[in-house]
């Protein structure tokens, strides 16, 4: 959605002048048609290509920023960030402004897919070479010949298909799965994670020299908490979505509302806010939106109207499930699992909120 749009569907203030949409047949990288938009004495110029990326907030600034910069270039790009956050849409983007948007960006998911099928999914594989490959098939990375490949969730990548990777990082060649010859493929590699690949590489969990040859350009996607009023813009954005998709009409966006949806630290980033926004637009019967914020998976309730505030409410929660936990945060029967959190995540919000451990406890 370009912010044109964002202004002609009320997902942006009225206030905000943007000029009309120019046509990007013809343009280069560097030539790109740039979208500006004002509001009060503040310039925002967004080039075109970040259409599907809504807000102003400094730390998405910076982001964009650095994701022009890369994007005139071939250089391999990898894209820190929570789960949620916006990691495959700044992907995109990157695609996008790049001289390859005119070839497809092609997306893996090296978590979704079981570890003994994501070398035949990337790399492809002739008629025989396992049990149940009857016809050869063509791999992501041969896909994405001339084009991008996005790898999400890179540090999933199991240990046995990383030094291959590295190869077709330093080379731009590989070899399918039983065959011997050697195939070329003109490749822009950009990877995302929400793991911390360096603290892998000093566990042991991911090899140094694919971290260095995947960390030239490092981009963090910011979460929705570091963004602020952007909180807003896109709660407006996602209301107007699916009040169209319903055929409901949304008319009022209480002043409380906003400042309590910017208040919360959302950890399920944007993917949580857009949940929320769909609920509450499926509860309107009255044009009014009243989204809920969420509540956690033990049942206690943040409300708009609580004499607490929401750190007091989280902190005491936290801490109850750290109880119950023994304070043991990762694993199965984690602290992290049963908040619905991931450990990165849930050690940033104690961290946040002052919660350390006792030092009589040693457990992870």
């Amino acid at each position: 959605m370009s912010a044109v749009s964002a202004v002609r569907l009320g997902s942006l203030p009225s206030s905000w002048m943007a000029s009309p949409p120019a046509s990007r047949s013809g343009s280069t990288p560097e030539e790109a048609p740039v979208l500006t938009i004002r509001n009060g004495s503040d310039e925002v110029r967004l080039p075109r290509g970040f259409e599907g990326i809504i807000g102003n907030s400094p730390p998405l600034r910076n982001t964009l920023k650095q994701a022009e910069l890369v994007a005139r270039t071939d250089s391999t790009v990898l894209i820190h960030g929570e789960t949620g956050a916006g990691k495959e849409v700044i992907a995109d983007a990157i695609h996008n402004l790049s001289a390859r948007h005119h070839h497809s960006i092609i997306k893996v998911n090296c978590a979704a897919i079981p570890a003994g099928l994501l070398e035949s999914e990337l790399f492809g594989h002739e008629r025989g070479a396992f049990t149940g490959a009857v016809n050869p098939r063509v791999g992501r990375f041969q896909l994405a010949d001339k084009g991008t490949l996005f790898l999400d969730e890179i540090g999933d990548l199991p240990p046995e298909l990383q030094p291959k990777l590295l190869r077709i990082l330093q080379d731009q060649e590989f070899e399918r799965l039983g065959s011997s010859r050697t195939v070329k493929a003109d490749v822009r590699l950009i990877a995302a994670t929400h793991c911390d690949l360096a603290q892998m590489v000093d566990e042991g969990k991911f090899r140094s020299d694919l971290y260095y040859r995947l960390n030239v350009f490092p981009i963090t996607a910011p979460a929705l908490r570091e963004r602020g009023q952007d909180v807003v813009l896109l709660a407006q954005h996602f209301a107007e979505k699916y009040a169209r998709r319903m055929s409901k009409r949304i008319d009022d966006f209480p002043p409380e509302v906003r400042r309590a949806l910017v208040s919360y630290d959302w950890p399920g980033n944007v993917r949580e806010l857009q949940n929320v926004i769909e609920r509450a637009v499926i509860m309107s019967q009255d044009g009014v939106l009243r989204p809920q914020i969420p509540e956690s998976q033990r049942g206690v309730r943040k409300s708009f109207g609580s004499s607490r505030t929401l750190e007091e409410v989280e902190r005491r929660h936290i801490l109850d499930v750290l109880g119950e936990t023994n304070w043991v945060i990762g694993g199965r029967h984690g602290a992290a699992a049963l908040l619905g959190l991931n450990r990165t995540t849930l050690t940033f919000r104690m961290r946040k909120l002052g919660i350390f451990r006792p030092t009589a406890l040693t457990t992870l």
